[in-house]
């Protein structure tokens, strides 16, 4: 099961661990360092269960590409 409740002992340093992990990278080697530290963590967790409802989870709220009211209303 997929837990979401907080369970970092240093958020802030994770934070901060996170944002020093981007510094110098253009927006392009930031989404593949982004998609390796995605990669390795999912090797991590290991169990497609719990792997699936955190894909679901950070999907939520996400309206698709074209599907966004307010582009209709500009458009």
């Amino acid at each position: 099961m997929l837990n979401t409740d907080l369970n970092l002992a240093a958020p802030d340093d994770f934070y901060e661990a996170l944002v020093e992990l981007h510094r110098d990278l253009t927006p392009e080697q930031s989404r593949l360092v982004n998609a390796k530290l995605i990669l390795l963590l999912a090797n991590h967790i290991g169990n497609m269960g719990v792997l699936r409802q955190a894909m679901a989870k950070a999907r939520e709220g996400i309206i698709p590409a074209g599907q966004d009211n307010v582009l209709r209303t500009v458009v």
